[in-house]
């Protein structure tokens, strides 16, 4: 009873016993046991994603919080704000 082959032969004969009207609900059950097998296994390459990305953007700097408002009104045009064109919008 406790090897693979044991519990897959009882799982077979249950399913076998039991009546057509519930086949859809096990066919479904059974498309999200695949599911979760599925993204279980594509998670566990999901660490290596995360330590690819690990820095990306760092600017380098420690704080600049402070410096908020500079920064905007470097990267901002006072006339067209963020963008270096005139937008047509009225």
């Amino acid at each position: 009873m406790n090897s693979p082959t044991m519990e897959r032969q009882q799982l077979i004969e249950a399913v076998r016993n039991l009546p057509d009207e519930v086949l859809f609900e096990l066919a479904s059950f059974l498309d999200y046991l695949r599911y979760k097998t599925l993204q279980h296994s594509d998670t566990d390459g999901s660490s290596d994603f995360l330590s690819s990305i690990t820095g990306l953007g760092h600017s380098g700097q420690q704080n600049i919080a402070e410096q908020d408002e500079e920064i905007l009104r470097a990267e901002t045009d006072p006339i067209y704000g963020w963008s270096s064109k005139p937008s047509n919008q009225v």
